[in-house]
């Protein structure tokens, strides 16, 4: 499917056409992009993760905000100074800036999708000291 004169074609992605990737600086994070700029998609893209038995994601901040929707699992999710434990059917809303990480303590892998703005996003570490 391509753009047409009007805009973009509509597109259904199959589980199976989306590919999973390990995610820097995040051992047992995986990412695989659902719709993106990349599918002509003007505005947004959508993204879904899994966080495996044991993951944990550093401390960091985003330039743009992040919709977050968990699919699968029960994990943490530190929000700022809060740490909060998220599950299957929950939503987040986490404002660009805003300091956030995972933890994964369960036996279970978690998945949630991820919604954010198309275009440019710096991802800054935040140290621990």
């Amino acid at each position: 499917m391509s753009h047409t004169e009007t805009g973009p074609e509509p597109l259904v992605r199959r589980a199976d056409e989306v590919t999973y990737e390990d995610v820097d600086a995040a051992a047992g994070m995986k990412k695989g992009v659902l719709v993106s700029d990349a599918d002509g998609a003007p505005h947004f893209a959508i993204r879904r993760f899994t966080l495996e038995p044991g993951a944990a994601v550093p401390k960091h901040t985003n330039e743009v905000e992040h919709e977050q929707h968990v699919l699968a699992g029960e994990y943490t999710v530190g929000l700022g100074d809060e740490e909060v434990t998220v599950r299957a059917g929950d939503s987040l809303f986490i404002p660009a800036g805003t300091v956030h990480w995972y933890r994964n303590d369960g036996d279970e892998e978690g998945a949630f999708l991820c919604a954010v703005p198309n275009g440019d996003d710096a991802i800054d570490v935040v140290d621990e000291d």
